[in-house]
């Protein structure tokens, strides 16, 4: 089994450091969860289907390859609240060894 490492502020401005598994077909908000980093009911409402960006993220690290963002995921980003140039949903980005040493920051519930 391969362990990654991924850095995760929560909404209080905590950072967090987690080691996550590559190979569980996961994805950051799925581990998000898993790490209670935010409270229950705000995030991933809509079980990551992109369909309410209750999961939106920053990215923080430039440097760390993405996989491109969809058509659904860009359309309900047009419709979230808090969007930034570095604005992800978190239910979109799988956890692959290419993530290790990825930064990020959870935007906020309200």
């Amino acid at each position: 089994m391969s362990y990654i490492n991924i850095s995760i502020i929560d909404r209080e401005g905590k950072e967090h450091q987690v080691q996550t598994p590559t190979d569980m077909s996961m994805n950051l908000m799925e581990l998000i969860r898993a790490y209670e980093l935010a409270e229950e009911g705000t995030i991933g409402v809509c079980g990551g289907m992109a369909m309410c960006a209750s999961c939106q993220i920053y990215i923080l690290s430039g440097d760390i390859p993405l996989p491109e963002m969809g058509a659904e995921e860009d359309a309900m980003l047009a419709e979230a609240r808090f969007v930034q140039e570095n604005s992800r949903l978190s239910c979109q980005i799988p956890i692959k060894k290419e993530l290790d040493g990825l930064k990020i920051q959870l935007a906020p519930a309200e």
